[in-house]
Parts: C-alpha cells; structure tokens; sequence
C-alpha cells in the first residue's frame, strides 16, 4: 500500500493545562499585569490627548476659532474611540481573570495551540494525525494525545 513516499505536513496541536495552584497564579499574575499595562495606556491616551488639545489652542491666535474647534472635536473622538477599545480589552481581561479564579484544581483547560510538523505516508489516517493534543502540568508534558 505504501509506496515509499513521505510528506512532512504542518499541524495544530492544541495545548491544554491541569489546573494546580502555580497555573493558577500564574494565569492571575498574567492577567493583572495585562490590565495594568492597559490602565497604564489609557492614562498615556488621555495625557497625549489633552497635550494635542492643548497645542492646538495655544498655537492657534484665537483658540475658539471654526477650525480650531473641529480640530480639537477632532481629536477629542479620536481618544474617545481608542478609550472605548482598551476599555473593551480591560472588560474582556476582567472576564477572563474572573474565570480563573472560579476554575478548580485538577480540571483542564485549553491554553492554546502550537504548530509542529508530521511526516504523512501513504495509507495513514490524515485525520488522526491532525488531531492531536498535549497536556501540560506546571509546563511539564504531561500526555501528548492523538496523532
């Protein structure tokens, strides 16, 4: 059935984790931190915003002038809109951070995916191959299933 030939093929492999104590923290500590480098841009937002603001005025020989006010409006949207993103971005972290802090010891969780490549011949189950998963304790491979 085989006639010899290989191909080496690109796959997904989904990374799942044990829940233990140092996930745990870890995760939560990933988080945190994710959420204060946002808090921390959001200031930088509205500092660079008000600073842009403030340039135009001053630069401008009469700060209550047509353009001038477009120009702040202008700006003034602008940081609204990216406000309104690393706000939905510290929502979603929030969420996440929330739910792994109800996650329980032992249970499993996906993590994420990492590519490797397989050698694929004829007669095997592409299927199989493709599928297949690691499962990590404390960064230590724990069982690698599928494929």
């Amino acid at each position: 059935m085989s006639d010899g030939k290989l191909l080496s093929i690109k796959r997904s492999i989904t990374v799942r984790c044990v829940v233990t104590p140092s996930w745990k923290e870890e995760a939560e500590r990933e988080l945190s931190s994710a959420i204060s480098t946002i808090d921390q841009q959001l200031s930088e937002l509205e500092q660079r915003g008000q600073q842009v603001v403030d340039d135009y005025r001053s630069q401008s020989s009469n700060p209550l002038a047509p353009n001038v006010q477009q120009r702040v409006l202008e700006v003034q949207q602008d940081v609204a809109a990216q406000r309104s993103e690393f706000e939905e971005k510290k929502r979603n972290l929030l969420q996440q951070q929330a739910q792994v802090r109800e996650l329980e010891m032992e249970q499993i969780v996906e993590q994420g995916q990492i590519e490797s490549f397989c050698d694929l011949k004829v007669g095997d189950n592409l299927i199989n191959k493709m599928q297949v998963e690691v499962v990590l304790r404390d960064g230590i491979v724990e069982a690698i299933e599928g494929g």
